[in-house]
């Protein structure tokens, strides 16, 4: 980490299918100042750009202006490290079927260095550094928001790849026959049942065919999200419930084929989706001690991230902008 005492900040960005909150950060991890702008509504990514500049001047000129600045981290879905681009973001409609310089972009407006990850990468450097997964060397984040991203550490280090993009476990296939279409362009994927969005869908698709009262009927489909279908669980909510258990029992199988891959110590969910806590994480477990090999069953933690939703993904992308 620089030591330079007249550039004592960093700029942590993280990039959502909904919204992108920044954050300026100094040598202790302490967010001085936050904003952000929403991630949907432009036509361009120059526009989306150009919005994140306005909403960023009052809190760069909060800390002294753009000389106190070190550098810019950032993560972002389907963002290759080694390039600094987003390429064919599903979950962005101005980076869905184009490759963005979106580190080169943000450097030439800003005058200074930027590197950018996957974001479920940062949010990985964020536990790792701060969160649970401090002092851990194997572990796997999945991020449970607009879409499913994860971001897969081994003997300490993150797994990019040779182009950059390993770790994409939102899009293992979980149904192979007759799945889902995603935004990847596949269908059957982790992302397009586990997601905040997948949830929703299901409970509309759901609704359509069973006919049991459920308070969720009370809804206009349109108007049906995750925390909607929480709030009729929590409140007894039979459908609702069992949609939950739907969600659970998929992302415990899925984890426990990761478990093959990399022996993780821990799996650490964090998301809008994990406000649920032990109404999705039961069912996970339940669905992983059944169906992981027996030389892993019973090692691996099931932890919600002790970082709230944007701290860790925002601290984890400030990381990357001290080694820029």
């Amino acid at each position: 980490m620089t030591t330079d005492p007249e550039r004592p900040y960093v700029i942590g960005l993280d990039l959502g299918g909904t919204n992108a909150v920044f954050g300026i950060v100094d040598r202790d991890a302490n967010i001085i100042a936050q904003t952000s702008v929403k991630t949907r509504g432009y036509s361009t990514a120059e526009s989306f750009v150009d919005a994140c500049i306005e909403a960023l001047q009052p809190i760069i000129s909060q800390v002294g202006g753009i000389e106190r600045i070190y550098g810019m981290g950032a993560g972002a879905p389907n963002s290759n490290y080694r390039n600094g681009c987003i390429e064919q973001a599903p979950n962005l409609c101005w980076a869905k079927d184009r490759k963005v310089p979106l580190a080169e972009m943000f450097s030439e407006r800003l005058g200074i260095k930027v590197s950018l990850t996957n974001d479920a990468n940062a949010a990985a450097l964020g536990e790792m550094a701060y969160g649970c997964a401090k002092g851990m060397q194997d572990f796997i984040v999945i991020t449970l928001g607009t879409g499913v991203g994860s971001g897969i550490v081994a003997n300490g280090q993150l797994i990019y790849g040779h182009d950059g993009f390993g770790g994409e476990l939102g899009h293992v296939i979980m149904v192979r026959e007759n799945g889902r279409p995603c935004g990847c362009g596949r269908t059957g994927c982790l992302e397009a049942y586990c997601s905040a969005t997948g949830v929703a869908r299901t409970a509309r698709e759901w609704l359509e065919k069973d006919s049991r009262p459920s308070l969720l009927r009370e809804l206009k489909p349109e108007d049906i999200d995750s925390y909607q279908v929480f709030k009729a669980a929590s409140a007894g909510d039979e459908l609702a419930k069992e949609i939950f258990e739907f969600t659970g029992k998929m992302l415990g199988e899925a984890c426990a084929d990761f478990a093959a891959f990399s022996s993780p110590e821990a799996f650490i969910f964090f998301g809008g989706l994990c406000k649920s806590g032990e109404m999705l994480m039961d069912p996970i477990r339940r669905a992983y001690d059944k169906n992981v090999m027996p030389i892993y069953r019973g090692k691996a933690k099931f932890l919600f991230s002790t970082l709230d939703d944007a701290t860790a993904a925002v601290l984890g992308a400030a990381a990357l902008g001290w080694t820029v």
